[in-house]
């Protein structure tokens, strides 16, 4: 239990290391907490602001200038003898995948709440992302001096949007400007912090007269809370007997890992107060590498699933869950390590590619600053140089224990955008680019124009893509063009129907011969494809069908409606035949591509568009106004709720209608609203619009 993970500060034991990720809503203060912590533990001696642009995490040109972060940083801290692996995640929904694939490797995460906003649009989203990977987590009721800011209100929501159950830890001491610490639940003890001494020096005082009430009844739920989580103290519980804090912590730890509960904290990280308890949380309740389920995988030859445990002595297991592009060392790939160790130097095989890898440099990490090592252990998040060919989710073992892991699912790109170079020169070059600024972002897709040449660029917001044209221009050194945004329509069926596929060509010797039947069937929207064989008695010999199904994808990509891929649907090949000499790969990639048009054709497909999910923050008095305007653009209103002086109304739109919601909704009130948007799912396009569409796209062709 004791496996000894090395670094130059010193030795800390698995069950010593916790390996956390921040996660929030944009502008919950996710970054200005991160920072918080960093100084507290004495990692950094200067509290990085974000309005000043000296943020250790956010380190990024464009993060300084737009105050937001963009890319998930990672850096290493140390806490009462704890190491404490950090990730500060990006809150905008534009960079979903960042907060994707460091939950993949995470074992805990703080999430981060505004104390006057609550649950926010963004903040059921990343709830959702860590429920899907079960992480543990402890909430951090943020922004307690700001105005407006509701404890209670804040508490009832989590519980009732996300269906937490709140073990709270600690309750405010005072609200808005006038707060000032925290009464801790645990240990019955209040603490404020004192302004001049930027949070680091806390003062205990005499429990506050008005919270002594309050105090004993939520440490009384707390304790019926955990008992009623815990055999052990609900054994107690019943029996009257007494259960000490040392106890409760401990059963908070329990269900807190076997995500029962979630520990609640408040404070406010901007003004220095009630981020030390927040720490401790961390280390208290959230699991190590040890306390987590051992890692799982599938051997790669024979599908067998096994499993491998936290400890140096196993062999390695790690996962690529993120690619960089440093200006200074070149290609970063982010390691989680499940178990072995990893040397500098050493060769390791990647189970995705099946092919060996080189190990060059080993990194610690502190946001865009390195620490070199010789060897990564058990439990530790590296980066490494070298690793010229691996990709985000590809798994790292030996070559005699290979193991694959589960894939980090990403979503689709929603909007895309033509983009080329300014000087005819720089095609192979802006090529290359965008090559490498796609191997680091999975939700961002480059795709060419067999017919016209041109570069279409797909990603998952406006924001999104404008980041990544200022990185071709800042980091690349390019100049480019960019089109007009462009929705990312999709296809579909509706029905199911059966076609043939035959390619027959004779031209002396040997010729080509492909023939096959295909049946396609719609599948429920999000579903995605698949592709399956029913192919018995030899009708098509196996070594072919994977030449089918390429070929079908390749139809696929193209659809048959307006040029959009075709996605959700289900492709069977049943039947078909083969020539003993003149069958290929080719012959039958060709049919099954001819095959899977003919069959879309007559299964009535249809073209599917992005809808959005959007929440308003307006003022009363403009209430209707926006609803009126959101209905014009075909939305569909949700609902409303009284949020102080606000309502907060919750919509689904089309993102083709949405070009430019914020100048709109800035009109309508006056600059006095704001608004958040993110991708909900496809739908059909209404008929009359998709004709408008089709005319469209196949006017921009004939031209």
């Amino acid at each position: 239990m004791n496996q000894i993970t090395k670094t130059e500060d010193r030795n800390v034991s698995l069950d010593r290391i916790r390996n956390i990720g921040i996660i929030a809503h944009i502008d919950a203060g996710k970054t200005t907490t991160t920072e918080r912590i960093l100084y507290y533990t004495g990692k950094t001696y200067k509290i990085g602001d974000i309005d000043e642009g000296d943020t250790q995490m956010d380190w990024m040109d464009q993060e300084k200038e737009r105050g937001i972060t963009i890319q998930s940083a990672a850096t290493t801290t140390f806490w009462k003898d704890y190491r404490i692996n950090i990730i500060d995640t990006p809150g905008h929904v534009d960079f979903t995948a960042e907060v994707e694939r460091s939950l993949r490797v995470l074992d805990g995460a703080v999430m981060v709440f505004d104390a006057e906003e609550g649950v926010q649009a963004q903040s059921e989203t990343v709830w959702r992302q860590a429920d899907r990977y079960l992480v543990p987590r402890i909430c951090f009721l943020n922004k307690m001096d700001k105005l407006g800011a509701d404890f209670e209100g804040s508490v009832a929501m989590i519980e009732e949007r996300l269906a937490a159950k709140l073990a709270i830890i600690a309750l405010p001491i005072g609200k808005e400007h006038t707060y000032r610490g925290i009464v801790h639940v645990l240990d019955q003890k209040a603490y404020v912090w004192e302004d001049d001494e930027l949070g680091a020096k806390v003062k205990e005082i005499p429990v506050p007269e008005d919270l002594k009430e309050k105090l004993a009844k939520t440490r009384i739920g707390l304790v019926e809370l955990i008992a009623g989580e815990d055999e052990a103290l609900m054994e107690k519980y019943l029996a009257d007997e007494e259960i000490s804090t040392q106890e409760l912590v401990a059963g908070i730890r329990r269900a807190t890992i076997a995500n029962r509960v979630v520990p609640l904290y408040c404070g406010t990280s901007l003004r220095n107060k009630g981020v030390q308890p927040v720490i401790d949380g961390v280390v208290n309740f959230l699991p190590s590498p040890l306390d987590v389920p051992p890692v799982t995988g599938k051997d790669p030859a024979t599908d067998e699933e096994i499993a491998r445990k936290p400890d140096n002595k196993e062999p390695l297991c790690a996962l690529a869950f993120k690619i960089q592009t440093d200006p200074h060392v070149g290609k970063l790939t982010y390691l989680r390590i499940y178990s072995g160790t990893l040397q500098s130097g050493s060769s390791v095989y990647n189970a995705n590619t099946r092919n060996s890898e080189r190990i060059g440099r080993l990194l610690l990490m502190h946001a865009s600053k390195r620490e070199e090592i010789d060897q990564a252990y058990t439990g530790e998040i590296v980066a490494v140089i070298g690793l010229d060919n691996v990709k985000t989710g590809d798994a790292l073992c030996p070559k005699d224990k290979p193991i694959l892991l589960e894939a980090i699912s990403f979503p689709e790109p929603v909007i895309s955008l033509a983009i080329e170079p300014e000087a005819r020169a720089d095609q192979e070059r802006l090529a290359q680019s965008l090559g490498r600024l796609s191997d680091e972002d999975p939700t961002f897709r480059v795709k060419t124009n067999q017919e016209t040449g041109q570069t279409l660029i797909s990603g998952m917001g406006e924001l999104h893509l404008e980041i990544l044209v200022e990185r071709l221009r800042r980091e690349f050194g390019l100049k480019v063009r960019t089109g007009s945004p462009q929705i990312a329509y999709r296809e579909t069926v509706t029905k199911i129907e059966e076609a043939e596929g035959k390619y027959i060509r004779q031209s002396g010797g040997r010729g080509q011969y492909g023939h096959c039947l295909l049946r396609v069937e719609p599948k429920g929207r999000g579903e995605g494809f698949e592709f399956v064989s029913e192919i018995k008695g030899g009708r098509i010999p196996q070594e072919f069908i994977p030449a089918i199904e390429k070929g079908v994808i390749e139809a696929m990509d193209k659809g048959v409606v307006a040029g959009y891929p075709l996605v959700d649907m289900k492709v069977a090949v049943f039947d078909g035949s083969f020539h003993d000499v003149d069958s290929s790969e080719m012959a039958f990639k060709i049919a099954g591509s001819i095959a899977l048009q003919a069959a879309v054709k007559r299964a009535v497909p249809k073209v599917l568009e992005p809808i959005m999910k959007l929440e308003a923050t307006v003022p009363e008095e403009f209430m209707g106004q926006v609803i009126g305007d959101i209905s014009s653009r075909r939305g569909q209103i949700g609902g409303s709720k009284v949020r102080g002086n606000t309502r907060v109304i919750t919509a689904e739109a089309p993102l083709a209608e949405l070009s430019g919601y914020a100048t709109a909704i800035r009109n309508i009130t006056g600059g006095r609203a704001s608004f958040y948007m993110e991708p909900s799912h496809y739908q059909e396009l209404p008929r009359n619009i998709q004709e408008d569409l089709v005319a469209k796209t196949r006017g921009e062709e004939e031209r």
